[in-house]
């Protein structure tokens, strides 16, 4: 008989699973592990959310042309049972045509619009609660609405599952940001750690569109979705078992942070956040328009405009890396290579226009994409520091008025980029997104005094003693002030009477004190008087 496989080889295989879940365990516990994991399940979400942002891109326009078609060949049918008839005239086809462009600009629009208008509540709600909870949330929110998008038939079941995703996306990427900002305390490592939150952004958006394509064109709607909502969960099953969000905490002592409306009216703040919504916005506004100016001026086949966006990937990620090593070297520039990233935004947008060949459009693609990796990377950590200087270090609300700039970006590109090239024209759309970008550069200039400060961490460094762990590091700061000012009170009143304090049951301690030491001398005072009348 095999000893491996009777009861002791199964004791011993069992011994060993113990021992690597305990050591599962002890590498949990340790600080910078576990903010490893959280970062790589933050970056999963903000993954999948934009991926879901912009895998609709090329499903959901031919998805509802065809239930169009479909609706109005069902009336054809009802109005002229016999066959006769003509089918649909020409001005019935362009007005289904323009109905169904504003559908779809609604439809694209109503994730950025419901998650500009979530976001003040959810700021506020990651401040009261911590980070973990909304981005359970969140994911769970973005799990339901993946599944809705799959299963879903008609217009108003696409609207619902688009508007849902807008109410995950409120929770899961404010949190997920304000987490890897609370638990990456040191500039430089926040700032690597926000770029590669940006990488997965800018891949999941860039590579979406291509990915829905091709499933869609060979397995049908429903199967780009159930993989999205396959990965999402797994990511909050991951979460769930090795984070532990509803496990027991201090929540007495979290800190109470600023108010979003008061982080609004901050002048640095408010430049920051206006730069992240003017280097978006080329980028909301193309993507609802080039592929009709690509058709219509290069007669460009699907596949090109499909697979637009698709090499401005790798100089976002270039972007991200060189604002991170410049960053590292030289803090006090963030601003610098905001503005910088704005001009080049704004050099690449005034060029798209004069591109004639697919070859030549990605150039500016890629420019566009290298000043927002610019932009984004310097100033989203820039936000966590103005925070720590200037207000309380709880990143929620802040993070959420970064979410809020992106949104006005997202939410008025479907709706408003086609009435400019409708009305204007695209070089005019392009020229004036260019000039806007340039003359906001400037307004960066603002922010190089503030750049040069540096928060003290010399309370934090007093009071811990031991490593950073984000904003837990401000409850475990509570606690401590706390104890400091008992023991100080304590000491107080020892020093002005050798007294003790109150306890809990109300007993006096000092008071039982003074009268113990008032029966001890009334028992002495008899006996001394004994002994000085026998000595005289």
């Amino acid at each position: 008989m095999n000893p491996e496989r009777g009861p002791s080889g199964l004791a011993v295989k069992l011994s060993e699973m113990g021992a690597r879940t305990k050591q599962l365990g002890t590498a949990m516990r340790d600080p910078h592990q576990q903010r490893r994991i959280i970062l790589v399940i933050v970056c999963v979400a903000l993954l999948l959310d934009n991926m879901l942002y912009m895998v609709i891109v090329p499903i959901i326009p031919d998805y509802l042309a065809d239930l169009e078609s479909e609706q109005a060949e069902h009336v054809h049918v009802v109005l002229h049972p016999n066959g006769t008839g003509n089918g649909t005239s020409p001005q019935d086809a362009a007005r289904i045509r323009n109905n169904l462009d504003i559908q779809i600009g609604v439809l694209f629009a109503s994730k950025a619009i419901l998650q500009l208008l979530v976001n003040p509540l959810s700021g506020t709600f990651i401040d009261r609660v911590g980070y973990d909870i909304p981005l359970l949330i969140g994911l769970t929110v973005m799990f339901l609405s993946t599944c809705i998008f799959a299963f879903g038939e008609n217009y108003a079941t696409l609207f619902a599952a688009r508007s849902l995703q807008g109410l995950g996306s409120a929770f899961a990427d404010t949190s997920g940001i304000a987490m890897i900002a609370d638990k990456y305390t040191e500039e430089g490592e926040r700032s690597r750690a926000l770029g590669i939150a940006l990488a997965f952004i800018s891949f999941g958006s860039l590579v979406a569109p291509p990915f829905g394509g091709v499933l869609y064109e060979f397995v049908g709607k429903r199967v780009p979705f159930l993989v999205l909502a396959l990965i999402c969960l797994l990511d909050g099953v991951f979460f769930l078992a090795l984070i532990r969000p509803f496990s027991n905490r201090t929540r007495e002592n979290m800190p109470v942070g600023t108010p979003i409306y008061r982080l609004m009216i901050d002048p640095y703040i408010a430049v920051v956040a206006g730069a992240l919504t003017v280097c978006n916005i080329p980028l909301a506004f193309l993507e609802p328009t080039i592929s009709n100016w690509m058709e219509t001026t290069m007669h460009s086949t699907q596949w090109q405009m499909g697979l637009t966006w698709l090499p401005a990937f790798f100089p976002h990620v270039l972007g991200v890396y060189i604002t991170v090593k410049l960053a590292a070297r030289h803090p006090n520039l963030q601003w610098f290579y905001g503005a910088l990233g704005m001009v080049i935004i704004g050099a690449s947008s005034c060029t798209v226009p004069a591109c004639k060949t697919f070859e030549e459009l990605i150039a500016p693609l890629c420019g566009i994409c290298f000043g927002i990796a610019l932009v984004d990377t310097a100033l989203l950590p820039t936000l966590a520091f103005l925070v720590d200087v200037r207000h309380v270090s709880v990143y929620g609300s802040v993070y959420a008025i970064a979410d809020i700039s992106y949104s006005v970006a997202y939410a008025m590109g479907p709706v408003v980029a086609g009435q400019i090239v409708h009305n204007l024209g695209f070089v005019q759309l392009n020229l004036g997104m260019g000039l806007v970008n340039v003359l906001y550069a400037p307004a960066l200039l603002l922010l190089r005094n503030v750049c040069q400060m540096r928060p003290s961490h010399s309370e934090r460094d007093t009071l811990l003693e031991e490593p950073p762990q984000g904003l837990y590091d401000a409850i475990r700061l509570e606690e401590r002030r706390d104890k400091k000012k008992k023991k100080k009170t304590t000491t107080g009143y020892r020093a002005a009477g050798n007294c003790l304090p109150v306890d809990e049951n109300g007993f006096d301690a000092y008071r039982a004190q003074q009268q113990q030491q008032q029966q001890q001398q009334q028992q002495r005072s008899p006996s001394e008087e004994s002994s000085g009348a026998e000595f005289t």
